[in-house]
């Protein structure tokens, strides 16, 4: 019975703090809808264009290549490890994302952080399909040479077939779009995200492990030369390097906290005026009210408007 009652106040307590963060987010998405809907549309036209050099794709003699001579070959039945370890990191990524939704500690707001991160794929795959565009190496992958039905396409019967980028078959049998890797991309942005915008040292160590891991397992598999993986290392980490510089500050919700002046103001303090005032930093950081914060010695940060003290985190 008291394991019955714990369940279900834990349960409640859970389902009032995604309802409370869903308002917030909901907030923030009418207001970068339209950023995530460009970027998600940019994910289509970068499988479009990986599509398209596929028909310009000429299988050959596997070129020499120092990662195939250091490296065992998996193999054919063994090539399931390398996208295996590339789900689990990417997935968990994903699921971490939206962990304000369950968690009580906050660090960051999902919208605001995709919004980051599709600028970095976006930036990452337009430098991709000019490259892999310029120049059309022979696939190493097993369905990408000689004798294998898919390592060429006859052209296509209609708009349709190119459009629809023969899905599935044409995204996981896909050749020519070499340097540099996808896979990677996806792989260092997470990571790179993580290890900016997490919290637990453990997993951002790890993290780096498994990229390193996932580095090797991709050129074991011979899905990709060495030098697609080389320049999706270099490559990347610039590009988040250099992003980051241009887009704003992203908020750090566990480095603030909102109290009451007074227990009299403490008891007009409404959830609403609290989510107002939070917002209003967020949506528009050039407003009057974010003008009027002062920053004494002490590392705390008033508000002059006498509604809320803003304590900063100063460890």
């Amino acid at each position: 019975m008291k394991m019955s009652l714990y369940i279900g106040r834990e349960a409640s307590k859970l389902w009032k703090r995604a309802s409370a963060e869903a308002v917030t987010e909901g907030i923030l998405l009418a207001d970068n809808w339209k950023y995530l809907l460009a970027g998600i549309f940019c994910q289509y036209l970068h499988g479009l264009a990986a599509h398209g050099v596929h028909y310009l794709h000429r299988p050959g003699p596997t070129l020499q290549d120092t990662g195939f001579f250091l490296l065992p070959e998996l193999g054919l039945e063994r090539a399931y490890v390398s996208e295996t370890l590339f789900t689990f990191i990417f997935v968990s990524f994903i699921l971490w994302t939206f962990h304000p939704f369950i968690f009580k500690n906050k660090k960051i707001y999902t919208v605001l952080l995709w919004c980051r991160v599709l600028a970095y794929l976006v930036v990452c795959q337009a430098l991709r399909v000019v490259t892999f565009y310029s120049t059309q190496l022979p696939g190493p992958n097993y369905h990408c040479r000689e004798g294998s039905p898919s390592a060429r396409l006859p052209p296509p019967k209609d708009a349709i077939e190119i459009i629809t980028i023969n899905f599935p078959d044409g995204l996981v049998h896909g050749c020519g779009d070499l340097i540099f890797s996808s896979h990677m991309i996806f792989t260092l942005v997470s990571v790179i995200t993580y290890y900016r915008y997490g919290t637990n040292r453990f997993i951002k160590q790890l993290a780096w492990v498994l990229a390193v891991i996932q580095s090797l397992l991709i050129i074991a598999s011979r899905k990709h030369y060495s030098v697609d993986v080389v320049v999706a290392w270099y490559t990347v980490n610039l590009v988040v390097f250099f992003v980051e510089k241009k887009l704003p500050e992203l908020p750090d919700r566990m480095a603030m906290t909102m109290l009451p002046l007074s227990t009299k103001d403490k008891d007009s303090w409404s959830k609403e005026e609290s989510h107002k005032l939070s917002m209003s930093a967020l949506v528009d950081p050039s407003s009057d009210r974010n003008q009027r914060l002062r920053s004494p010695a002490n590392g705390k940060t008033t508000m002059e408007d006498g509604n809320a003290l803003l304590i900063a985190d100063s460890q």
